[in-house]
């Protein structure tokens, strides 16, 4: 009788061959924007979450109101926005003109952020839609130093242009929050691995957000659990709340899942530090925070494959171009040297 197989820390990567029509997707980098990776804006329960949300740090005020009937938006329904500003920046960086009205495939969304694609996840998109919609923020985060208290949404309108005779949506035209798109406009955002999309836990996620804004390439950065659960929004009580990161901590150690960083808790301190791959591999450049298109020539492809022999060409690039500070002088040489360094580092493909 064979054993039972062992669950693992992340999730599978469901879609490893994407298909032609989900090309530009790979090419855009996942971004977020950087104030809601400091808020706690989003919920972090993955039932209907129908409580009202207050939050305050420093000048920063924040109440949150549940959609009426679906609650609150929670941290998974931020896949669709990542999603969003990431085609938003690709686009922004080929030159085109952005707005607030965006139309995406819900087949692709769904694809780049690692969902399944069946029925019941078009539904579940469908009701993720109305809670971004309908979750209202009320606040006073500033924008490059001006500050007024508003009331915003993260989108504030979604039609389904398309659905097929099952039900799904094929196609979903969004109309983002005017601070969102200002958030594009000023490359007020930040990379995240692709790995964020296998987390399962939605504690994970922000923890994660949490690093990538605060600790970045320095070499530790070190918080209180009192201070984390603020900044996480968690409602858990403390001791849970303990319980959760030394959870996530010991799988961490075992498994390596956590994205980029490592999590040490140290008494009532989380100290985070980047992984040495993150810093073997791309040494001293600086975080990204804009999306840089560039053209391989098929030569590079090929030289790449040699010099990477059992690695994913297409994995490759992606990694280089998540990870590139500015466009290179000869991007065929940048290409071939980054596959170079990283079959160096981790020799042939698992």
């Amino acid at each position: 009788m064979a054993r039972p197989r062992k669950r693992t820390a992340l999730l599978p990567q469901r879609h490893t061959e994407p298909d032609l029509f989900v090309c530009d997707i790979l090419d855009a980098t996942p971004k977020s924007d950087r104030a809601s990776m400091e808020h706690p804006l989003f919920s972090l329960s993955v039932k209907k979450d129908l409580a009202a949300f207050e939050y305050e740090q420093g000048n920063v005020k924040v109440k949150i109101t549940p959609a009426a009937e679906e609650g609150r938006a929670n941290v998974f329904d931020r896949d669709i926005l990542i999603y969003v500003l990431s085609q938003l920046m690709a686009a922004k960086n080929e030159g085109q003109e952005i707005g607030r009205r965006v139309r995406i495939s819900a087949h692709d969304l769904l694809k780049a952020t690692n969902r399944h694609t069946t029925g019941q996840a078009y539904a579940t998109l469908r009701r993720a839609l109305t809670r971004l919609q309908f979750t209202q923020i009320e606040t006073n985060i500033h924008d490059h130093g001006i500050g007024e208290w508003r009331s915003i949404s993260f989108i504030t309108d979604a039609r389904i242009v398309k659905e097929d005779s099952t039900g799904r949506l094929l196609s979903v035209e969004l109309e983002m929050g005017d601070w969102l798109v200002k958030a594009i406009e000023n490359k007020n955002v930040l990379t995240l691995n692709r790995s964020y999309f296998q987390l399962r836990k939605p504690l994970e996620r922000r923890l994660y957000e949490l690093a990538r804004k605060h600790c970045g390439k320095q070499e530790v950065w070190r918080i209180g659990l009192d201070k984390l659960q603020h900044k996480t929004g968690s409602t858990s009580s403390p001791k849970e709340f303990k319980r959760l990161v030394k959870l996530i901590c010991k799988a961490d150690a075992a498994q390596s899942h956590m994205p980029d960083y490592s999590f040490r808790l140290l008494h009532d301190v989380l100290e985070i530090s980047p992984k040495p791959e993150f810093l073997d591999i791309y040494g001293d450049a600086p975080a990204i925070t804009s999306e840089i298109s560039v053209r391989l020539s098929s030569e590079a492809y090929e030289k790449a494959r040699e010099v990477a022999p059992t690695w994913d060409v297409y994995f490759l690039e992606r990694e280089w171009r998540m990870w590139m500070s500015e466009p290179p002088r000869h991007p065929d040489g940048a290409f071939i040297g980054f596959c170079r360094k990283w079959y160096e580092r981790k020799g042939r493909a698992p």
